[in-house]
């Protein structure tokens, strides 16, 4: 039998080539890629709350605003995407509450666009960010997760927050931390056009983003009762456990280039 370990490194290497080819092509070929990692986390998220075929509707509105999210033109502002996600999900708990006459509609909607904003809305920021920052983004991301996952499963020891993910221990956190960093500085040194200091310190910032975004994710499927978001992924679940703190760390790297330049 094929061991989990095998499988993961199986499909990271079958997915980094696609990755790298994605993220060197640019548009349109990256917003296709972006376009389909957040519909089937979308799926994934939606299916935790309504599985089955369940609330078909509502899930073929959220792909539809989803579509919408990705491919609006980059002048438009995240308000106001925010603000018309929500006009569209009103209406839709307007018609179900009228029609349907379904006392859940309200809960519906919220579940409907709050999956919109987790992984749509922050996804598209990819399409706003330039190769370089992209492959700093995911590679810090993926060292986070990578570090932690083989700190932890060979070292052991203590447990972090045992309530919300049994298996994650102090030793993989400073394992994904000190990952984090290097990957982070080593791209800084190469592509960047700051101080070594400053990657260094994005990289702890990022790191603890990707945990956060780590135990949330583990939270909601501890609250809903699934092991795995999915199972497309041999070795590593579905697509929302693969980029849970990816969901993370891409809009607080974001928003820290707001304050401060990281690449010329």
């Amino acid at each position: 039998m094929t061991s989990p370990h095998f499988k993961r490194v199986l499909t990271s290497l079958l997915l980094l080539p696609l990755l790298g080819w994605a993220i060197l092509s640019g548009d349109p070929v990256l917003s296709i890629g972006v376009t389909a990692v957040a519909g089937l986390g979308l799926m994934e998220f939606y299916a935790m709350f309504w599985p089955g075929r369940e609330k078909l509707a509502f899930k073929a509105l959220g792909l539809f605003f989803a579509l919408g999210m990705i491919w609006a033109p980059l002048s438009w502002s995240g308000g106001a995407l925010v603000c018309m996600a929500m006009l569209g999900v009103a209406v839709s708990f307007l018609i179900a509450h009228d029609r349907l006459k379904s006392p859940d509609a309200f809960k519906d909607s919220q579940t409907l666009l709050f999956g919109l904003l987790y992984l749509p809305f922050i996804l598209r920021l990819f399409r706003t960010i330039s190769a370089p920052e992209i492959g700093l983004v995911l590679l810090t991301t993926f060292a986070a997760d990578t570090g932690a996952y083989y700190a932890g499963s060979f070292i052991g020891g203590p447990k972090i927050w045992p309530s919300v993910s049994p298996k994650k221990t102090w030793a993989g956190s400073l394992g994904g931390l000190c990952a984090s960093v290097l990957v982070c500085t080593a791209m800084g040194l190469f592509f960047g056009s700051a101080h070594w200091t400053s990657f260094a310190l994005l990289g702890v910032a990022l790191n603890i983003a990707a945990q956060i975004g780590d135990f949330f994710e583990s939270a909601l499927k501890r609250w809903r009762g699934v092991k795995d978001s999915g199972k497309i992924l041999p070795g590593h679940g579905g697509i929302l456990d693969r980029i849970d703190s990816l969901l993370f760390t891409l809009p607080l790297y974001c928003g820290l280039t707001a304050l401060f330049s990281f690449f010329a």
